[in-house]
């Protein structure tokens, strides 16, 4: 049986640039495709602005530090420039993968939108302060503010790997990227002291029931996830 286009890596066509054009030709002609990619954008758009103002709610009601069984037994490290660049490398990489499979582009921004929106809303709940000691910030106020304020519950660096990881899960290289991506995150955040080890503990469990929400959610675009064109 030959193997679909679609079906083989990018990497092995002799033309990978005529492929992706087919791939866009393909997916763009589907009306369900057309309205999903915009609708998702823009849900993902809002999301982030909800979760920019949970940070600073969250970060303007701090109120004291606690001890954790992690943080007070290890000393904290200089890992600030490994953090904020690891993220901006990290995203650099998914917007390349998905680029690469357009149809895959709708159900990943609605999912990391319902991930955004519920972690705006833990963020929002109970407002600890960071630990004591952290990894010095030396990246200018509005990165500081992204990356650096009170929104410690879950872990958002975590957590956004592992998603990834659930989304590609049958995919076994981007799988394990993905997990190696999220247990970088949790071991950098913690020797930073950025976020208390139940954090990153939780982001884990909150994640994969998300992933499931969105799953029974949004049947028809984790559908066009794998395959071409939907069902009639």
């Amino acid at each position: 049986m030959t193997e679909s286009p679609e079906a083989v890596p990018l990497h092995r066509h002799n033309e990978p640039h005529r492929e992706i054009a087919r791939r866009y030709r393909h997916t763009v002609a589907q009306r369900h495709f057309r309205f999903s990619i915009f609708s998702s954008f823009l849900f993902l758009t809002l999301c982030f602005g909800v979760n920019l103002l949970a940070i600073q709610y969250a970060t303007e009601s701090v109120s004291n530090s606690v001890t954790d069984i992690v943080l007070s037994n290890v000393r904290v490290f200089d890992v600030d420039g490994l953090f904020v660049y690891g993220t901006f490398l990290f995203i650099g990489v998914v917007v390349f993968i998905l680029l690469a499979h357009p149809k895959r582009i709708p159900f990943t921004l609605y999912s990391l939108g319902i991930f955004w929106i519920v972690r705006s809303g833990f963020t929002s709940l109970t407002h600890i302060a960071p630990f004591a000691q952290q990894a010095a910030v030396q990246f200018g106020p509005t990165i500081t503010k992204a990356f650096f304020g009170g929104d410690l519950f879950f872990s958002g660096h975590a957590g956004t790997p592992f998603l990834f990881a659930l989304i590609f899960w049958r995919e076994k290289g981007l799988r394990m990227m993905f997990l190696a991506w999220a247990v970088y995150f949790a071991i950098i955040v913690l020797l930073g002291h950025l976020h208390y080890s139940i954090d990153v503990a939780a982001a884990f469990f909150i994640t994969y029931t998300i992933f499931c929400f969105c799953e029974w959610l949004l049947p028809n675009e984790r559908a066009l996830f794998f395959t071409e064109k939907l069902p009639e």
